[in-house]
């Protein structure tokens, strides 16, 4: 799909660097990548907020039964 960003040159030239690809689209690729991975891992750290754990169960009782 093609698009047009007004994007900032010294930006994508630097991420460009830092990042050690080859072209623009790389980078844009990448850094879309990055983000979408950071805000699913946001979304699993709110999730541990949101878990009820039974105050009585006993993980070591699963040992005793080998």
């Amino acid at each position: 799909m093609a698009t047009n960003l007004a994007i900032d040159d010294k930006l994508l030239e630097e991420a460009r660097i830092v990042g050690k690809h080859a072209t623009k689209k790389a980078v844009v690729n990448e850094a879309l990548a990055e983000y979408i991975q950071r805000r699913k891992q946001a979304e699993i750290i709110n999730l541990f907020h949101s878990v009820e754990y039974d105050p009585d169960y006993d993980y070591k009782i699963q040992r005793k039964k080998q």
